[in-house]
């Protein structure tokens, strides 16, 4: 099918948004628990986008089966793979969860395959996967493929940021067969079970600080992890998945780590070194011939 230009913006959107969460969480777990991480967040989320949804009259959900789906998107696609990857970055570094989480598309691609009407393997999207995925590769450099395996806690942060990318590519089979609602409502609800699903295990003792002990970056950090990346990125989410489907959407995750250097660029100073345009040629390459008719 043709894909119109709408999809490919609310694609680079949630790219873009779900792209820089990395880099925040990783300034917010310096000195919060990852449970008390993943509450605030979408505590905040919820609040701003229950705001917005009395605000708009937006319409809420209604029947038993919706509410069922929509507490397996918490689950599945919000509070286990929000606690993995919060988990999982305090002790690998963001090249190496990207390498993990690139398999995503794969897992969504075998899945929508099976379970999905329309989304079926194709040699192209199957092409495409492997270019993409050695343009992750590529972007990472070979440092980052060192890492992989190791042993103890960081083998153990690992297999939990793989966990959170199957989380993930389930997730997107669920949202697609979930019944039509509004995406605000929608969002605002799951980020909300999410967050209280997540509470108790915040409660438990932890040596982090609480909010009110935070600095102003990792408070900062918090505020637009929730505000955007979570509230606004869920509405996205929804919204795509809704109308170009699975395996569309987990073409997101060749996009996230270009948002990463491209943001290493221009806050932090960095400069790009030649993996870095080798990759994004191999990504947008594996995008476009996953794509073509």
């Amino acid at each position: 099918m043709t894909r119109p230009l709408s999809h490919w913006l609310l694609l680079v959107t949630l790219s873009l948004l779900w792209g820089s969460s990395f880099a925040l969480t990783r300034i917010a777990v310096a000195e919060l628990d990852p449970a008390m991480l993943v509450v605030g967040r979408n505590l905040l989320a919820s609040l701003v986008l229950l705001g917005l949804v009395l605000l708009l009259g937006r319409a809420w959900p209604r029947g038993g089966r919706l509410w069922g789906f929509m507490l397996a998107i918490a689950v599945v696609g919000n509070m286990t793979p929000f606690l993995l990857i919060s988990w999982g970055q305090q002790r690998i570094d963001s090249g190496l969860a990207g390498i993990l989480m690139a398999i995503m598309p794969l897992m969504t691609l075998v899945l929508a395959h099976c379970l999905v009407a329309g989304e079926r393997m194709t040699s192209a999207r199957l092409t495409g996967f492997v270019i993409g995925f050695a343009g992750i590769l590529a972007l990472v450099g070979p440092a980052a493929l060192r890492e992989l395996g190791g042993q103890g806690e960081t083998l153990l942060a690992q297999l939990a940021v793989l966990l959170a990318a199957c989380c993930y590519a389930i997730n997107t089979i669920i949202a697609r067969h979930k019944p039509a609602s509004d995406a605000w409502s929608t969002s605002a609800l799951v980020l909300g079970m999410a967050c209280l699903l997540t509470l108790p295990l915040a409660l438990l003792p932890a040596e982090s600080a609480w909010p009110m002990g935070l600095s102003s970056g990792a408070l900062w950090a918090v505020v637009v992890l929730g505000v955007l990346c979570t509230a606004l990125g869920s509405v996205v989410y929804f919204t795509l998945v809704a109308a170009a489907g699975p395996t569309f959407l987990s073409l997101i995750n060749y996009l996230i780590p270009l948002w990463a250097v491209a943001i290493g660029l221009l806050f932090l100073g960095e400069r790009p070194e030649w993996n870095h345009l080798l990759a994004l040629g191999m990504i947008l390459l594996g995008v476009g011939v996953s794509q073509r008719r």
